[in-house]
């Protein structure tokens, strides 16, 4: 969520609380209108309405509440949900990151979510992971200002959301009832949201992936990718990811070479031939871009900077503004050439997120072209941004729905950055499945990997975190409660090269429970290094069901998850991130516990639920290289059970005949 100024009118905590309008009580939540020409109501969950982003998601959403705030009029709607503060311990949102605490509402700021920051979705939860507040609005691409926050003289604790509406047009809130676990609450809350025209997930886009960037960063080459592809190939990968660096000009300072597109002749003489081979090897090929960048040194800036109106210095490069028509045509144009001309399998791309710099700004002012080739970028100053085009010129609201069926022409300026973007993305996927089909691999990120883009993209990468095992571990996992379809994959690994085969392994471990993206130099790993990642890969894929489709259970998200879970018919994986962290695991029925030590300690706690049993545990240090084995009984209740640092255990139930005499 990018923070902004937010609706007139709400800035401190007194207006916040002030009671102003319509006021319903819902399943223990105060549901307050505090602005705008809106009526309030409730109505049956599984009911879609004329919400930007209802998607359906009927028999989704069974025992939450729904709301329904409609405009009698254009105004902007204020609505606050609020709730006592009980036992609340914190609040989790997609856009968390580190921010999993409670905050004052006097520390509290508005922030923007839209299709490409994040989603209008969140959940104050208790000291037991039990959801206190659980919410999301349908407004999915459309900008929505969110701001949450406790008072301290009430012991409250209250979400804001505010909404530009039209004339007849509402807004959708979902609450889910209290006291569910705090993932299941999101899980189902995102699949109420998540549309039935999700973009396929082919094979390639669930195996392990090689990428360039930590490895190679922008010193990419033909000859240097084609080798690292046949290592990476014999690892167990399926799908390279050409990162920035294959473009002409890629090498200026920040992204002052972005947006031309071409391949640059020194670094790839023939780019084709070049992708074709990789292909040979075995891997799907995906090439970086970022098609709303135009760089200082680029043709593209000279051509089109009128559109592109927000400049950022440090990177020497524009950014386009995808509300108006002829920007988004060049940025779709790019990537459908880009993936014609060279016969890619996909895109990774990049920096979505930047729009939300125009979720303040006048589309009519900010680029259109009024001859002068110069765009205004004056901010609204009012409102909660959308505005009317300049010179009468007609534009789409705000809040329209964009899907084919509302009528509006896709070749239209219109005033929401979030509308803006769902225009582009359904122009780009609907033009690269004419050429790739079901097969297509589109790589997006967070924060603009949430419900609203599931139609739009099928890999969801967690956002960088360079040799930062706990941000990855975090990030992928929150965004397996927000994607009912893509492929979850992580941040690229990279560790010292010089480190032990124990710790590049937690780089490893950080990124199970989602597609792992390697990115070191694969020729120059040490020996241990090589048994190491070769190992974990194998791990990986033997129980890629386990670990991707399985039933996890990961603890509270304050708490940065320091054992996680995951359960799939009779096997189960638990992965221990801190050296005191228990894991409960209820063993009936299970054939199978893999126990990954991801520590420097020697040893993990597992307390085991019901009665206890005897099994066999078959222990493997960081490499792979058996550490040990021994038949004995299980639980019930704690158990300290011997695994290397950054080894794996493996526990599997010993039949009375297995017992030794």
């Amino acid at each position: 969520m990018a923070e902004g100024t937010g609706p007139e009118g709400f800035a401190q905590p007194a207006q916040l609380w002030a009671e102003r309008g319509e006021v319903l009580q819902v399943g223990g939540v105060r549901v307050s209108v505090l602005a705008g020409d809106v009526r309030l109501r409730t109505e049956t969950a599984g009911t879609t309405g004329a919400g930007d982003g209802a998607a359906g998601g009927a028999g989704q959403d069974a025992g939450a509440a729904a709301l329904r705030l409609e405009a009698g009029t254009a105004t902007t709607a204020v609505l606050r949900l609020d709730v006592p503060l009980g036992d609340a311990v914190g609040y989790w949102h997609p856009s968390a990151g580190w921010e999993r605490h409670l905050t004052a509402d006097w520390a509290s700021r508005w922030r923007t979510a839209g299709l490409a920051g994040s989603a209008p979705l969140g959940c104050l939860y208790d000291a037991a992971g039990r959801s206190l507040l659980a919410f999301a609005a349908d407004r999915l691409a459309a900008t929505t200002w969110v701001r949450f926050g406790l008072a301290e003289d009430t012991a409250r604790f209250g979400v804001w959301l505010a909404v530009d509406l039209r004339a007849g047009e509402s807004l959708r809130v979902l609450l889910q009832p209290s006291g569910l676990p705090f993932a299941a609450a999101a899980r189902a809350l995102a699949g109420a949201l998540a549309g039935p025209d999700a973009l396929p997930v082919p094979e390639a886009g669930r195996v392990p992936a090689y990428s360039t960037w930590y490895s190679m960063h922008r010193d990419v080459n033909a000859a240097d990718v084609e080798a690292e592809a046949k290592l990476a190939a014999a690892a167990g990968c399926g799908l390279l990811l050409l990162d920035d660096g294959w473009q002409l000009h890629a090498d200026g300072t920040g992204y002052s070479g972005s947006g031309d597109w071409t391949p640059d002749p020194a670094k790839f003489p023939d780019f084709a031939a070049h992708v074709a081979a990789v292909q040979g090897a075995g891997l799907r090929y995906m090439a970086w871009i970022a098609p709303l960048l135009i760089g200082e040194r680029t043709a593209a800036h000279r051509e089109s900077a009128h559109l592109a109106p927000h400049a950022i210095p440090r990177l020497r490069c524009r950014v386009l503004d995808p509300r108006l028509a002829a920007a988004r045509r060049i940025a779709a144009d790019a990537c459908v050439d880009l993936v014609r001309r060279y016969g890619l399998d996909g895109l990774k791309i990049d920096f979505l997120d930047l729009a939300m710099a125009y979720a303040e700004v006048d589309a009519g002012a900010a680029g259109r072209d009024d001859g002068t080739g110069a765009g205004g970028g004056a901010s609204a100053e009012s409102g909660t941004g959308a505005a009317t085009a300049a010179g009468g010129t007609a534009t789409a609201g705000a809040g329209a729905d964009v899907d084919a069926a509302s009528g509006i022409d896709d070749a239209a300026d219109v005033d929401d950055v979030g509308i803006g973007l769902r225009l582009l993305m359904t122009e780009v996927r609907d033009r690269l499945r004419e050429l790739r089909g079901d097969e297509l691999l589109v790589e997006l990120r967070q924060p603009y990997a949430g419900p609203g883009m599931l139609a739009f993209g099928n890999l969801l990468r967690a956002a960088d975190c360079p040799a930062d095992a706990t941000a990855n571990r975090v990030r992928t996992l929150d965004l397996g409660l927000l994607a009912t379809s893509g492929a979850v994959h992580s941040d690229m690994l990279m560790w010292d090269p010089a480190a032990s085969p124990q710790t590049a392994a937690r780089q490893l471990h950080s990124a199970l429970f989602a597609i792992p993206q390697i990115s070191v130099t694969l020729a120059s790993l040490t020996e241990d290094q090589q048994a190491m990642t070769g190992f974990w890969l194998g791990f990986w894929r033997d129980h890629r069901d386990v670990l991707t489709r399985g039933e996890i259970v990961a603890g509270r998200p304050d708490q940065l998850h320091p054992a996680v879970t995951a359960r799939l018919g009779e096997r189960a994986v638990v992965t221990f991130h801190a050296e005191q962290a228990v894991a409960r695991v209820h063993a009936a029925g299970l054939a199978e516990i893999a126990l990954v030590n991801s520590t420097a300690a020697s040893h993990v706690v597992l307390d085991v639920e019901g009665p206890g049993t005897t099994v066999r545990f078959d222990a493997f240090d960081a490499c792979g290289r058996p550490a040990g084995s021994q038949t004995r009984a299980l639980g019930p209740g704690p158990d300290a059970i011997a695994v290397p640092p950054s080894g794996l255990c493996v526990v599997r139930p010993v039949s009375p005949e297995e017992l030794p005499c």
